[in-house]
């Protein structure tokens, strides 16, 4: 892994700085480096992580790559029976690197695997993929750049460190020799603490939560002013979420980017302090450094600029594929050009995201992507945040339906219906509303189509039919 010789330089160079912080307990440079040698030892050749926030985290994950070694890291929220299932699989598709109680807390071979990253899921086994040093070096190296992280940053991401968001985000810090911070679980009282009293100046977080800190935050007065740097992933910043955002830490830059776990980043964009707010729209910025992007047909047909495709990506910073799981469509590869099934378009040089295959609505022989209708009602006054998917239709094969939580008060059906008349084609606006009570989200934060329709189904009070 490459930030364990990282480690070691912080350390000689820095030791009493603080490198990991979790929950107020706090871990030097050379405490993490001196308790990560300790570890190393009884570290197999493939260490399964299955923990939830804490210091030893950090600790066990450093000692797990050390030399030739590889991680695995589980929710540990999944069911024991699924991390029973996923164990088996390691054991059958893994061959260990040969380990010794002697190895020294260092750098194995750039090319050699360090990670296996677990795809989300509760219900069936994710799939599983490899990822080398080099990759994540290379991506490391395209981050700082991008973000701009800075040796006297404080990054706090506070969601769980089994998510890959989080888990990146802590090694990114380790190889920038800057302060990482979390907490044992999400919480927006604890979160606005640490802004106000731990010098945060960096979050990295999902939209869903920089929402709940913004607004919470501009209403009990939480002084975010120190903060000069927000990164957003997992779904577009909508309209609200982006100018609550501006308000609350006036003086961060916030950034938006495109990637997968598969692709590692593919485009970002930043939004400086001070400029106009531009939300609404399916651009997610330009290629990464280091990233080449194409738009490819099924066939591997390069398309034009404004013509939907395949996302294709060429870079150092591509996983290696797949120990299983891979149905052939998961992590494509037209000649060195990778994609993971996501559609978009290029239009000068920017990308614009519509969404995943798998997510694309089939209704009366027309193409709807629901991330273009769930930024169309984002937009419409009333609506705080929206999501759409399709449900099975006798007539049309799927129709399209949205739930849309309400900024204030109620919003009706007709209402939406107004709003979208000229926003968004007539042929791709929903046929049923529901009122939600609460943003359909996973256990990591990110928000659920398919709860969305369990919800529907099984008439949860969470989603309420919107008569006509």
């Amino acid at each position: 892994m490459p930030f364990l010789n990282k480690i070691q330089r912080w350390a000689e160079e820095r030791p009493q700085d603080t490198a990991v912080v979790v929950a107020g307990r706090r871990l030097g440079w050379a405490e993490l480096r001196d308790s990560a040698t300790a570890a190393v030892a009884s570290s197999a050749g493939v260490t399964v992580l299955a923990e939830a926030n804490s210091v030893d985290f950090a600790v066990r994950f450093a000692a797990a790559v050390a030399g030739g070694r590889q991680c695995a890291v589980l929710d540990p929220s999944w069911p024991a029976q699924l991390h029973s299932e996923i164990l088996l699989r390691l054991e059958a598709s893994v061959l260990p690197a040969a380990v010794s109680a002697e190895d020294a807390l260092a750098d194995g071979s750039p090319e050699s695997t360090f990670l296996i990253g677990l795809t989300s899921g509760t219900t069936s086994v994710p799939k599983a993929f490899t990822r080398s040093r080099r990759s994540w070096q290379e991506s490391f190296d395209a981050s700082i750049e991008f973000f701009g992280l800075r040796q006297d940053d404080v990054t706090l991401a506070p969601g769980p460190l089994a998510a890959s968001l989080n888990l990146y985000a802590l090694a990114e810090c380790l190889y920038a020799g800057s302060e990482f911070q979390t907490l044992e679980s999400f919480d927006v009282g604890d979160v606005h603490a640490a802004i106000s009293h731990d010098r945060v100046t960096r979050l990295v977080l999902v939209p869903t939560m920089l929402r709940l800190l913004s607004e919470r935050g501009l209403t009990g007065s939480v002084d975010a002013s120190g903060v000069r740097t927000i990164i957003c992933a997992g779904s577009k910043l909508d309209a609200r979420t982006l100018e609550a955002a501006r308000r609350w830490a006036p003086n961060a830059t916030i950034f938006e980017y495109y990637g997968a776990s598969e692709l590692s980043f593919v485009s970002g964009a930043g939004l400086p302090a001070g400029e106009l707010l531009d939300a609404g729209g399916t651009g997610i910025g330009r290629p990464f450094p280091g990233v080449e992007v194409r738009i490819l047909s099924d066939s591997g047909a390069s398309l034009p600029d404004g013509e939907p495709g395949n996302i294709c990506v060429r870079s150092g910073m591509v996983s290696n594929g797949y120990l299983w799981g891979d149905d052939g469509e998961a992590l494509r590869s037209f000649d060195g050009w990778f994609t993971v099934g996501d559609q978009g378009y290029l239009a000068n040089g920017q990308l614009h995201i519509l969404g995943r295959r798998a997510d694309m609505i089939l209704t009366s022989g027309k193409n709807v992507y629901p991330h273009e209708v769930e930024l169309a009602l984002a937009s419409v006054p009333g609506v705080a945040a929206a999501v759409a998917a399709g449900i099975p239709d006798d007539i049309r094969g799927q129709r399209v339906v949205a739930g849309v939580v309400a900024s204030h008060g109620g919003i009706t059906a007709t209402q939406l219906k107004a709003g979208l008349e000229n926003i968004l084609p007539r042929d791709k606006r929903p046929l049923q509303y529901f009122a939600l009570a609460e943003l359909p989200t996973t256990d990591r934060g990110k928000v659920s189509r398919n709860i969305l329709l369990d919800w529907i189904s099984s008439h949860d009070h969470r989603a309420r039919h919107l008569g006509q």
